[in-house]
Parts: structure tokens; C-alpha cells; sequence
């Protein structure tokens, strides 16, 4: 009995990983965010696209942005075998500089309290300690390393930052569409990342396993500083 109680097992498990594999999702079409371990700190100055340092230039050229709350947005879709499930961030703010019509410096941090998805009981997991671990790991944050003009997946851009969730910080490199008008910045990207990498490794259910990949969709408005 117990050997037939074993066989069963790897056979429901095996057709948990086939249909993980096999579920269509929204998420599968995102480009694959490149990752890996963060750079140690550049100097302040070395901000510069290429990685050059740039030149002081006139004051009046370099702009002091805020994250506009209200027009922006942090969004997330993760998946398992029975389906999507989205959800946002409510409470998000950043800061951004442009020097010389050019990004040259951008933060943004995430409330991930301030989460949440299209199910209730699936928001409380999100934050307990199997996923973001919200009580110990109050905040995530991006910091803008570099940008380049690189048109690739229908993008203008290509962001490279560091992103810190659950108290671990990778490298990302992101395709993004970056536009600057009425002195104000708008920055829009989707792409998927590997859960895993930030340590947030709970599986699921054996008969409803979770995606490792989880899809990221920002749009973000920055504005001139009051």
C-alpha cells in the first residue's frame, strides 16, 4: 500500500510540473528581465549613460522630479497551474533626476502593505513570510544604475537598477519606454523576473504549483518638484 501510495504521489507531482509548464499565461509573454548580483556603488558622479562621468553643465539644466502617485502605477501578475492572479501596489513614491535631457537618477519605493489582488485571503498570504514578508520586509525599492537608448521589444530604452524585495537586492536589465515632455518623465516597461531570485520560494499546493515567474508592469510619472 505504501509503494502504491508513493507511485501515486510522483505521478500527481510529475502532472502538477507538466501542467505548470503547459498553462498558458499572461505572463509568458513578457520579456525575460536579465539578473544577476548588484555592482558595488559607483561614485556619485559616475551616472552617466555609457557609464561616463558627466559634466556639471548650467544649473538651470538639471531637473528635480517627483513621482506623481496619482497617475502612476505598479502591477503584478503571478500564476499557477488553475491560473493568473493580479494585484498592485496603492502606496508607491520616487524621485527622479534629468541632466541634459537625459534620466540620470531614479528611485522608487513600494509599500508592499499597501498591496493588493483579486483575492483577499491571496493578499494576506502575499505578505506573510512564504512570499514578501511584509512585517519584517516593509518596503521593496528600485534604483536606477544606468539607462540607454536601445529600441528593443517595442521599447525606446534599456534600464538597468537594482531592485530590492524581502531584503535582497538583484541586478536588473528591463526594455522601457522613456519619454520626457512638459518637464515631466514618463517611464513604462513590462517584463517578467524569476520570484526565486528574491528568495520567495514557496511552491503552492502539489496539485496546484505556483509559476516561478512573475510578471511586473510599472507606468511611472514623474513631475517637476514644487
Amino acid at each position: 500500500m505504501t509503494k502504491t501510495r508513493t507511485i501515486i504521489s510522483a505521478l500527481a507531482l510529475s502532472f502538477a510540473l507538466t501542467s505548470v509548464a503547459a498553462c498558458k499565461s499572461e505572463i509568458d509573454d513578457k520579456p525575460e528581465a536579465k539578473v544577476k548580483d548588484p555592482a558595488p556603488k559607483a561614485d556619485k558622479d559616475d551616472k552617466a549613460e555609457g557609464g561616463e562621468a558627466q559634466p556639471d553643465g548650467d544649473a538651470a539644466a538639471a531637473q528635480a522630479l517627483t513621482l506623481d502617485a496619482g497617475k502612476s502605477k505598479v502591477e503584478f501578475i503571478g500564476a499557477k497551474v488553475t491560473g493568473d492572479h493580479k494585484g498592485n501596489f496603492e502606496t508607491i513614491e520616487g524621485t527622479a533626476n534629468i541632466e541634459g535631457g537625459k534620466l540620470t537618477a531614479m528611485t522608487v519605493i513600494i509599500d508592499v502593505n499597501s498591496m493588493t489582488t483579486d483575492n483577499e485571503k491571496l493578499t494576506g498570504h502575499l505578505k506573510s513570510p512564504d512570499f514578501f514578508d511584509a512585517p519584517n520586509h516593509p518596503k521593496a525599492k528600485f534604483e536606477l544604475v544606468r539607462v540607454t537608448e536601445k529600441a528593443a521589444d517595442g521599447a525606446t530604452h534599456e534600464i538597468v537598477g537594482n531592485l530590492e524585495m524581502r531584503g535582497v537586492t538583484k541586478e536588473i536589465t528591463v526594455p522601457a519606454t522613456v519619454a520626457m515632455e512638459g518637464g515631466g518623465l514618463q517611464g513604462k516597461a513590462e517584463f517578467k523576473i524569476n520570484r526565486k531570485d528574491w528568495e520567495i520560494n514557496f511552491a503552492g499546493k502539489p496539485d496546484d504549483l505556483i509559476k516561478d515567474d512573475v510578471a511586473l508592469i510599472l507606468d511611472l510619472n514623474f513631475v517637476a518638484k514644487a
